[in-house]
């Protein structure tokens, strides 16, 4: 008799993780009711298509279009539970990852200033 074993791709992960927290397009990307402004704004940069453009690489509720390059954005405070921790990644991921990280050092290539990366993990923290 053979076994199977079940292998589960990147992408396909990526697609079960997307549906099980509930991705919902953009009734869920419209839903800002409770976050501070600073996570407002941090949501519209982390959204946007422009600067900061996580979803070019990461999943996160509400993302339309998300990509999966890099892990899905989720249980963020827990992940990260020292803020500095996860600011110091946004700004430069190859002092946590090294220098074969994909991840754009955001700050230290004055992609985004330390004001939005901080409007950023706000919003992370939200997730």
């Amino acid at each position: 008799m053979k076994k199977f074993t079940s292998v589960i791709t990147t992408a396909g992960a990526a697609a079960l993780l997307a549906a099980g927290m509930g991705f919902s397009g953009a009734a869920a990307a419209q839903n800002d009711e409770g976050l501070s402004d600073s996570a407002k704004k941090g949501k519209e940069i982390a959204f946007g298509r422009g600067a900061g453009n996580c979803l070019a690489c990461h999943q996160m509720k509400g993302g339309n279009l998300a990509g999966n390059i890099g892990p899905a954005l989720i249980a963020m405070q827990a992940r990260y539970p020292d803020r500095e921790d996860l600011e110091a990644v946004i700004y430069d991921p190859r002092d946590k990852f090294g220098d074969q990280t994909i991840m754009p050092p955001f700050g230290a290539n004055k992609i985004l200033s330390k004001e939005e990366i901080s409007n950023i993990v706000d919003y992370l923290y939200t997730l």
